[in-house]
């Protein structure tokens, strides 16, 4: 029984495998057909998107030291009918960095995800079947230096 199990397993891994390999499965694509984005600046350096109700903060570091372990938090706790928080970072081999299903919980995440270089990293806060986007470049050092 396990074996048979470990098969249908393995071909199913290897389809998936085929399928992203092909390019016929990318996260670019699913966030290429999503809803109008609106981002705007506040004055004390976080970012926020929409407006009134809608609102949510990004933060992430401008510089990051180790791109093993980048700290990236979005604060949407003042938005009703959060559902999705996601985190895509453009220039990754897997650009879909992170991505929290949210029913019946506050808009809060904080997560650490990895960087293998310089991108501008994408928060996406889904709320009332709406999509928002902030974008923040995030720059990748070795060692901490700035070049």
């Amino acid at each position: 029984m396990k074996r048979r199990l470990f098969l249908k397993s393995a071909m199913a891994g290897s389809a998936v495998a085929t399928a992203v390999g092909a390019g016929l499965l990318t996260p670019s694509m699913v966030f290429a057909n999503s809803a109008e984005f609106k981002a705007k600046s506040d004055a004390a350096g976080t970012t926020l998107a929409g407006a009134g109700k809608g609102s949510f903060k990004f933060k992430a570091p401008k510089i990051a030291e180790n791109g093993a372990v980048v700290p990236m938090t979005v604060d949407a706790s003042k938005t009703e009918g959060v559902t999705n928080v996601s985190f895509y970072i453009k220039n990754n081999s897997t650009p879909l960095a992170a991505s929290f299903n949210l029913i019946g919980a506050q808009g809060y995440v904080s997560t650490r995800v990895k960087m293998g270089k310089t991108s501008p990293v994408t928060a996406l806060v889904t709320a009332g079947g709406t999509t928002t986007s902030v974008t923040q470049e995030v720059k990748v050092t070795i060692g901490g230096c700035g070049g």
